[in-house]
């Protein structure tokens, strides 16, 4: 594969994650093209195509998956079809970026790592807060030393149950566990989790539980876990997705040997440091297209110009501990 060469996208399941997340970043990023959208519905698919100035449109993958002018597959569609779709789309040929979380639990990440295998064929995944400039930023904190040795993380994700964070869908696939895996404590902590394992490393003990508190849908609402990572760093984590309103809570508290970092997850993030140096507020605006340095990365991979951004390995163990933290009581 030369590098001139350009990649060209396709997208499975261009729904609200695709408006302003990352769909743009398929066409504003470097040697990438957006050339053909795909949504059962073919109303909003040509819609999406026109505003968007996409070629073509289809209401069915299959369409899309033989597409010969399509280099590279975007699925973005609820993750009880990541797996089926990823693998059809290997099979046909293309490149795969998934949306998170992967799939719906660990174990189906195996046939996927097993299809990229057989097919000459690379695949990504979508943990794009890695390369969002304020989530780099602490990372380069912690490298550098500023709050010392990193010892322990508290990370509370506390939301009443019509939190204005969450996207709500006209089939609300995200409280259904058949189609997310979970609840939206599988649609929002992969963001967190994923950062957690990047930051200080692989998972050696990990225990937790989850269950559906205040019942207000088929979903666990509470979720509680329990992790130590090879670094040494432990984590204690809460979610709650049906607490009062005056109880919302969105943050991420690293106690290291000479400091502490603060910052949250959603919205624009603000990145807090104590240390002896006194106290810090940092902030790096994002992008207006939250997953388009993620997408970029992606496409250079897909081009042999660097190493894989997120493996479906890696992403396997995010779900590994999301499974882990949310066994039922």
């Amino acid at each position: 594969m030369g590098a001139e060469k350009i990649i060209r996208w396709g997208i499975i399941g261009v729904g609200d994650v695709c408006e302003l997340k990352s769909g743009p970043g398929f066409y504003k990023a470097p040697n990438s093209q957006l050339a053909a959208v795909m949504r059962r519905n073919g109303e909003k698919a040509k819609d999406f195509a026109a505003r968007h100035n996409v070629d073509s449109w289809h209401d069915n993958a299959e369409a899309l998956l033989t597409d010969p002018n399509i280099t590279a597959v975007y699925i973005a569609t609820p993750p009880a079809q990541h797996k089926d779709y990823a693998i059809a789309a290997l099979n046909a040929g293309k490149h795969v970026y998934i949306e998170k979380p992967v799939t719906l639990n660990a174990t189906e990440c195996d046939a996927i790592i097993a299809a990229e295998k057989t097919s000459g064929k690379k695949v990504s995944v979508a943990h794009y807060r890695r390369y969002v400039p304020c989530f780099m930023k602490v990372g380069e904190l912690i490298r550098s030393g500023a709050i010392g040795q990193p010892l322990m993380v508290q990370l509370d994700m506390l939301q009443p149950a019509k939190s204005k964070i969450i996207t709500e869908t006209d089939d609300n696939w995200r409280v259904n566990p058949a189609l997310s895996g979970g609840g939206l404590f599988h649609d929002l902590s992969p963001h967190q989790l994923d950062l957690m394992i990047y930051w200080f490393g692989s998972v050696v003990q990990a225990s937790g539980f989850g269950y559906n508190q205040r019942r207000f849908n088929a979903a666990d609402d509470c979720v509680h876990g329990w992790a130590k990572f090879d670094s040494g760093v432990v984590l204690q984590g809460r979610w709650h997705y049906a607490v009062a309103q005056a109880q919302t809570r969105d943050l991420c508290e690293i106690i290291g040997t000479t400091g502490k970092l603060t910052i949250n997850f959603f919205g624009q993030q603000v990145i807090h440091l104590t240390n002896s140096d006194g106290e810090q507020e940092i902030i790096v605006p994002n992008p207006q297209h939250i997953q388009q340095p993620m997408i970029e990365q992606v496409n250079n991979y897909f081009r042999d110009e660097r190493d894989n951004p997120c493996s479906v390995s890696e992403a396997k163990a995010v779900m590994e501990l999301i499974d882990c933290f949310s066994r039922p009581i």
